[in-house]
């Protein structure tokens, strides 16, 4: 029998989740810049991105193995080891995030969860106002807005960094990382014959995804009880 060119390594609720929240941050740019006045839908859509979020670190507690934080976040002996070897082949193997990447993970959760955050208390003083502004002095509200401001580019300076990792494992180590988050499957050689994905049900991640959003909703409307 031929070994099989590929092994699945990502979940279905994983891969919808990076996809997700690459269209929502994008659309949180457009929102921002050509939507409306009052910055509604750029509101809905920090909301999407703040449910995301916290799913994902539900997920990454009681999810598929290579979607579980026990199973990528490392101390910096094994982050060492790992860059140590890239330049000194035969580099490691992993089945999901490498050591590297699952700092990146972990990184722009709470980056993204920090900025969402900021965006509810912040204003503009003159017609937008995120909706606990009403909770919050008003130094408060205005280091929001900075943190909110400065953010943004904070974001996109790792989201570069992911995006060109991912183009130097593709063009230099032959890895195709964006293929394998969009099929769910590695090709075998990059990846531990010993190890093979666990799933969860996809009840289960529906029930992390109403439990963030329902977290989400009473964070928002808790003060007005």
């Amino acid at each position: 029998m031929r070994p099989k060119s590929t092994i699945a390594t990502w979940d279905l609720p994983t891969r919808l989740f990076h996809w997700a929240l690459v269209g929502l941050f994008i659309n949180a740019y457009l929102t921002f810049e050509f939507g409306d006045v009052n910055m509604t839908y750029h509101m809905w859509n920090g909301y999407a991105i703040l449910t995301l979020c916290l799913y994902r670190l539900f997920w990454g507690i009681i999810g598929s193995n290579t979607a579980r934080f026990s199973n990528f976040i490392k101390g910096p002996k094994a982050v060492l080891s790992y860059l140590t070897s890239l330049i000194r082949p035969p580099s490691e193997k992993h089945l999901g995030h490498n050591p590297v990447g699952g700092l990146m993970v972990i990184a722009l959760l709470m980056l993204l969860l920090g900025q969402g955050t900021m965006g509810l208390f912040t204003s503009d003083e003159i017609i937008v106002e995120g909706p606990l502004v009403f909770i919050a002095s008003d130094d408060w509200v205005s280091l929001a807005g900075t943190l909110h401001r400065v953010g943004f580019w904070v974001i996109l300076g790792f989201v570069g960094l992911h995006v060109s990792a991912a183009f130097f494992y593709l063009l230099f180590k032959k890895e195709n990382l964006i293929r394998a988050m969009i099929t769910g499957r590695k090709q075998s050689h990059t990846v531990p014959i010993s190890q093979s994905l666990e799933k969860r049900p996809l009840y289960l991640a529906a029930l992390c995804l109403g439990l963030a959003a329902g977290c989400v909703w009473l964070a928002l409307n808790i003060w007005h009880f």
